[in-house]
């Protein structure tokens, strides 16, 4: 369970991108919509297995009102491996090694742990580990923010489990 949970606001970061040079700002990204966080580490399997659905989410909604941003608790070069290895192509922020102030900031005991964040910057609901109930909830959440139908982002046929603990 992460320290922090709905109803609380989230804490304003700031963190430099993987790809772009840039830097992302919460403040900045919430101006926009609400976003979703998304903290991981590359060697985290339940991280690995969840992280494709993410992406999933990103491909049906990218580039609408709603931020998705990773935020990578490994170096670029291993980050950027992991993105290749899991088709990851939303943006991705690297918290600082060794220190993880973001991630502290975010009460953080397990990966994968994502945040859904109103465009008022608070913490409107927080996912440990992979729940594909949450998950479920985070897709209804970005289609009613975007105004887009519900996107599928489980295919038929596939094996999802319903739970997995980070």
């Amino acid at each position: 369970m992460p320290a922090l949970v709905s109803g609380v606001q989230a804490p304003d970061f700031k963190l430099p991108l993987l790809d772009s040079g840039g830097n992302f700002s919460l403040q900045e990204a919430i101006r926009r919509g609400p976003v979703l966080a998304a903290f991981f580490k590359i060697s985290c399997p339940v991280c690995q297995f969840a992280f494709p659905y993410v992406q999933r989410l990103f491909a049906a909604y990218g580039g609408k009102n709603v931020t998705i941003i990773g935020v990578s608790q490994d170096s670029a070069p291993d980050t950027q491996s992991f993105t290749k290895q899991y088709g990851v192509k939303f943006p991705i922020a690297l918290d600082e090694l060794k220190k993880y102030p973001v991630s502290n900031a975010y009460g953080l005991s397990n990966v994968p742990t994502l945040f859904w964040i109103s465009p008022e910057g608070e913490i409107e609901l927080s996912s440990v580990g992979w729940s594909k109930a949450e998950l479920e909830d985070i897709n209804r959440r970005i289609a009613s923010a975007t105004g887009a139908p519900k996107a599928e982002i489980f295919r038929p046929g596939e094996n999802v489990p319903d739970f997995k603990p980070g």
